[in-house]
């Protein structure tokens, strides 16, 4: 009974995570538009790192109570997005990609991906314990900001005034007041703090009763549900017809995992890389490595997205059957 009971408020802390996200993020947009802001902006700003926002609240509560869950949520969302938010969003139609994803924002993930992996090579460059340091840390943060910028060039360069993300354009509509704007905005930060602390106590208290690592719960539960924004938001551009953006705003928000979340969360206090853990890294630059080869010639075909799906069931049920007891 206590393991069910564990589970069921595991997935209530996710559903007010959730909740707490996406009121977060209407509130953004609707005080946004009420400053004149434009949609392509906010598409690429505050929607984009906003579907992120989930992975940021239980990273920083993890660090705090069980810095195990952090490495499994950043890898495993990373990997959800790619397989089941573009490899779903693939098998509903095929997704053509813009040039500039393929050119700059793929390489910058893979990059970011490579950095990562280099960073949980302790053991084997100096023979001392896997762990993201604080200044790993900072280092990834000054990876990120050189990331804004050059996606700010972009905003202000080259970009034309179309909406960049399609949950952008979802909620459009009429402006909101400033007032229910900022209703909605600190009533989501409330809900992702309180969906975050809920979520992490019971995942944890879930993989004791389990006798799992809480990095496994954090790489599958705790991972598969702060990536339902960034799946959700797939779905949703392919049924607007923004396939050729819908790369764009999955490759922004796994840059923004791992270089902010990892980042803010190691300078909170130092990420240990749980057994297998190097293992999901490289399965993680696998994958990384395979999107980019796919999105070369400007489109992601169905067979491609039914590739990307089947490659990420794979890998969970070996992960699943794999899973080191700590009995």
């Amino acid at each position: 009974m206590g393991v069910l009971l564990h589970l069921i408020l595991t997935v209530v802390g996710l559903v007010v995570l959730l909740a707490g996200g996406e009121g977060m993020v209407r509130g953004a947009v609707g005080l946004s538009r009420r400053m004149g802001i434009s949609s392509m902006v906010i598409g690429l700003t505050v929607v984009a790192f906003g579907t992120s926002a989930p992975e940021l609240a239980v990273n920083v509560a993890a660090a705090l109570r069980a810095g195990e869950i952090s490495f499994g949520n950043i890898v495993g969302s990373n990997l959800a997005n790619i397989g089941l938010g573009i490899g779903l969003a693939a098998l509903v139609r095929p997704l053509r990609i813009l040039h500039v994803v393929v050119r700059r924002e793929i390489p910058m993930m893979l990059l970011a991906t490579a950095a990562v992996l280099i960073g949980g090579l302790d053991p084997y460059l100096s023979h001392t314990p896997a762990l993201y340091q604080r200044s790993e840390g900072f280092l990834l943060l000054l990876f990120f900001l050189v990331f804004l910028y050059y996606n700010l060039l972009e905003v202000l360069g080259n970009r034309t005034e179309k909406p960049a993300s399609p949950l952008a354009e979802e909620i459009s509509g009429p402006v909101p007041s400033a007032l229910r704007s900022l209703l909605l905005f600190w009533t989501g930060v409330a809900g992702l703090v309180l969906g975050a602390e809920i979520t992490v106590r019971y995942a944890v208290a879930l993989a004791t009763d389990l006798s799992l690592p809480k990095a496994f719960i954090g790489f599958t539960i705790i991972a598969l549900g702060t990536s339902l924004p960034e799946i959700a938001t797939s779905l949703i551009a392919v049924r607007r017809g923004e396939t050729d953006l819908l790369i764009g705003n999955i490759v922004g928000s796994n840059i923004f995992n791992l270089l902010f979340i990892l980042g803010v969360t190691s300078v909170i206090r130092p990420v240990p890389v749980p057994a297998q853990g190097f293992t999901d890294l490289l399965v993680l630059t696998f994958f990384s490595g395979l999107l980019f080869l796919v999105s070369l010639d400007g489109t992601i075909r169905r067979r491609e997205g039914l590739l990307l799906v089947i490659l990420y069931l794979l890998y969970m049920a070996f992960k699943t059957f794999t899973a080191p007891s700590l009995a």
